[in-house]
């Protein structure tokens, strides 16, 4: 068979040289047909396929080794034959063939199969409330004027087929716990069954078949909700397929040309919009009568109450720095002072991050995803400052603290004062305690007295705090005997006994003190 180049040579000898077809034979080394086929049929390529495929040996063998080869088919993955085994079978039943002709067979006969099962599909249907698909997408948005590639969640109801989308700046554990629990809060319930593909937040194992370990967390949240998760096959999308043709519709319809907007909460806002507005305009695919968004008011009857927000968090163990900060995704947040040298636990959700160590919390901040960033609270650094007050004026945790302007006015006039730094560490470290208002007001006030000093603050404080409890007053009800002494001289003649003086003392005071110490008299 020719090749491309020596085609290219011929048609070029031919019409662009004159050459005669005699002459490109010699120079070429092939027939006159072959050259008259190029120059006629104008092919830059000549490719031959055989129409009919001879099988002397194997020919008579085609039957059988057909059922042979769907039977192993059938078979689980570790009973299966290989080929030089069903080769040695077929040689047992009388075939004198090679085993190249059976491995070519069984090559063809795979693809053959192959095509036919991929190309094939059933329809699926589903009950009101049986079933929800989740997956994920990324797409590009205009965010604050970045350009940012965001995590989609996409959820979809089965039978209705209303849609939810929300986005993310990642696509990790906690993201997938808040996109079920504004999902689920979205469509007022949940569904009985959650179809999902084998995402690393969710399923730590694959085994043979459906079988799954899942993520501990994962299944936690599961159970929070009422539903029973399935996986799908690796590498089979069309298990899930309503939810991956929503990637693409999503992306036409709300994607396409680059939205802008200024932060996450606003695109999740204009996103749950489209949704609604999407389910209400486009029919359903089955009920051609009745929109997306009618169907999914009939099926909110069927679905799994909606039980609240599951405490979603991704729980990681860290170190603080004696600086009191932890490292967390690249970026280092503020712990409280007293947190030092000890390990704590990080508990990262979608939108906020917390600090625990022995079961409180020591430090909570807004979640940042950039990189290399440091996120303060000032208040953190407060039982610091009381060591070290000059840290207050130099302090980063303290170069952008927004305080009121009662506190900064007397902040100010407090840095023209020896040890004015000291007394101002002793006004911030009641804020914990009293609150940033009650400061705020007391500084206020010792403006207006005209005596910006920490002991005038203090002292004002501690005038509004609100009084202690009264004390109980014994009261004349409270004093009466529950059990009146009863009449009766009888008694003193038990104390004209000789012995008796010796114990309770002599004299006239004598008796006085024995009935006292009777408890009799008070």
């Amino acid at each position: 068979m020719l090749v491309v180049e020596t085609i290219a040579k011929i048609r070029r000898a031919y019409f662009q040289d004159k050459k005669k077809i005699k002459e490109i034979c010699r120079e070429f080394r092939v027939s006159r047909n072959t050259v008259r086929k190029v120059i006629r049929s104008g092919a830059t390529e000549l490719t031959y396929e055989r129409t009919v495929q001879p099988l002397p040996k194997i020919g008579p063998w085609t039957d059988e080794l057909d059922e042979m080869l769907a039977a192993n088919a059938r078979k689980g993955k570790r009973e299966r034959l290989t080929l030089i085994r069903i080769f040695e079978e077929l040689r047992v039943r009388g075939y004198s063939g090679g085993y190249d002709a059976v491995r070519r067979y069984a090559a063809s006969w795979s693809k053959e199969e192959r095509s036919a099962s991929v190309a094939a599909y059933v329809p699926l249907t589903f009950d009101p409330g049986e079933a929800y698909q989740f997956d994920w997408s990324h797409e590009i948005v205009l965010i604050d004027g970045v350009t940012t590639t965001v995590k989609v969640a996409h959820v979809r109801l089965c039978h209705s087929r209303m849609l939810f989308v929300r986005a993310y700046p990642r696509e990790t554990q906690e993201m997938v716990f808040d996109a079920h629990d504004k999902a689920f809060a979205f469509f007022g319930g949940t569904c009985t069954r959650g179809i999902y593909d084998n995402m690393k937040t969710a399923v730590d194992t694959i085994f043979v078949g459906r079988d799954r370990a899942y993520n501990r967390r994962f299944q936690q949240m599961c159970g929070h909700y009422l539903v029973d998760p399935v996986a799908c096959t690796p590498a089979s999308g069309w298990e899930k397929g309503q939810v991956e043709n929503q990637v693409g519709v999503v992306r036409r319809r709300f994607f396409v040309p680059r939205p802008r907007f200024k932060s996450y909460a606003e695109l999740n806002a204009w996103l749950e919009d489209r949704c609604v507005a999407w389910a209400k305009a486009n029919p359903h695919p089955e009920r051609k009568d009745r929109t997306t968004w009618d169907v999914f008011q009939a099926e909110r009857e069927s679905l799994v109450p909606y039980v609240g927000s599951f405490d979603g968090f991704h729980a990681v163990p860290a170190s603080v720095s004696k600086t009191c900060l932890v490292r967390f995704d690249n970026n280092r947040y503020s712990v409280d002072a007293r947190a030092v040298g000890r390990p704590v636990e990080i508990r990262a959700y979608a939108a906020r991050i917390e600090f625990w160590q022995d079961g409180k919390v020591v430090g909570q901040h807004d979640r940042a995803f950039g990189r290399n960033r440091e996120i303060y609270d000032p208040l953190h650094y407060i039982p610091v400052l009381a060591r070290k007050p000059g840290a207050l004026r130099n302090g980063a945790p303290f170069k952008d603290w927004e305080l009121p302007v009662a506190i900064k006015r007397v902040q100010r006039k407090l840095g023209k004062v020896p040890n004015g730094d000291r007394q101002m560490v002793q006004i911030l470290s009641m804020i914990p305690t009293d609150g940033l208002d009650a400061v705020e007001a007391a500084c206020a006030e010792a403006l207006k007295e005209g005596a910006p000093a920490a002991a005038v603050v203090l002292n004002i404080l501690a005038r509004h705090r609100e009084p202690p409890p009264p004390l109980t007053i014994a009261t004349p009800d409270a004093l009466r005997l529950t059990c009146e002494p009863v009449a009766d001289c009888k008694r003193y003649d038990t104390l004209r006994r000789p012995d008796h003086g010796k114990i309770t003392g002599a004299g006239r005071d004598g008796p006085a003190k024995a009935l006292r110490n009777e408890g009799r008299i008070r």
